[in-house]
């Protein structure tokens, strides 16, 4: 009887402690509830097509004003994260560079940043700030990484001087390795300036983390996931990796099977396992409500 009333007590006691620090576990994790987005096409759902009128991209060779054949990256994480269309704000456009380079009708990823912290003096430091920008720099000519890194380090300062305190960047995959690449005459040169962008960039959010003590920043490594596809495609259900999906007004019949839709884009499927690279990254650095990860893993 003793022994029993002692089991019950100890029980009791165990699961009151349990409660008491899930409390206060909970307490100082807040999940992310807003999510704001900069950057170029890859993330882009539709700014340039109603620029255009829904004229470009063109539907339905590309879905809804996607630079895909369905839903891009950003869609997925918004999903994951269990944020509804109204919780979401994306500024990115398709064709944007790091700063404005010969084309003054797509915001750069400096303007689309200033747009945003021209309206807001302070922002949601429980929202999540994504930034993945850089490619179209090289892709239209830039030969040199040092800028293109400094203006996205730039963008990242504004936002902290907002109040932003979660932030996700993306490096760059393989530029030189992308279908409309792989085999020009500036494919290494290309893939030279993507290391040196990775590296650099890499330099810049550890300096930004160790000069901000409260702001949680990651990287979305675009780089390391694409290799694997590459080397590993069946591990990904992938079973072309070099070849567009999309080749002039031709299709193939398994876009799913296919890393990229065109020259340059991914396929959707390509697009939601970024997704999940990207969601297991901030659930990795303590971003996310840990309920909402165990939920997720049951479902």
């Amino acid at each position: 009887m003793q022994r029993k009333k002692w089991l019950l007590r100890t029980g009791l006691a165990l699961l009151i402690f349990i409660m008491v620090v899930a409390a206060k576990f909970m307490d100082k994790t807040h999940p992310i509830s807003e999510l704001y987005v900069f950057g170029d096409s890859l993330s882009d759902t539709g700014m340039v097509f109603r620029a255009t009128g829904g004229m470009y991209p063109p539907n339905p060779t590309y879905f809804q004003g996607r630079y895909s054949n369905g839903r891009v990256w950003i869609e997925y994480l918004a999903e994951s994260l269990h944020l509804s269309p109204k919780q979401t704000h994306n500024f990115a456009y398709g064709g944007a560079t790091t700063a404005n380079v010969g084309n003054s009708y797509v915001p750069s990823l400096l303007n689309q940043v200033q747009s945003f912290t021209q309206t807001h003096q302070q922002t949601n430091p429980d929202a999540l700030y994504v930034l993945w920008a850089g490619a179209n720099d090289y892709l239209q000519g830039v030969s040199s990484a040092s800028i293109p890194v400094k203006n996205v380090t730039t963008a990242i300062n504004s936002l902290t001087d907002v109040g932003a305190k979660k932030i996700l960047v993306g490096n760059l995959p393989d530029l030189g390795q992308l279908p409309a690449t792989r085999n020009s005459t500036n494919s290494v040169s290309l893939s030279a300036l993507t290391q040196a962008h990775n590296q650099g960039l890499r330099r810049s959010l550890k300096v930004l983390g160790q000069q901000h003590s409260d702001l949680e920043i990651v990287q979305l490594d675009a780089n390391a996931l694409y290799r694997h596809a590459i080397a590993k495609p069946a591990a990904f259900n992938f079973t072309n990796v070099i070849s567009p999906c999309l080749s002039g007004d031709r299709t193939c019949s398994n876009p799913d099977q296919f890393l990229f839709w065109d020259g340059i884009h991914p396929t959707a499927a390509a697009h939601r396992i970024i997704a999940e690279t990207a969601f297991s990254t901030i659930q990795e650095a303590g971003m996310t409500n840990p309920l909402l990860s165990l939920s997720l893993e049951y479902n």
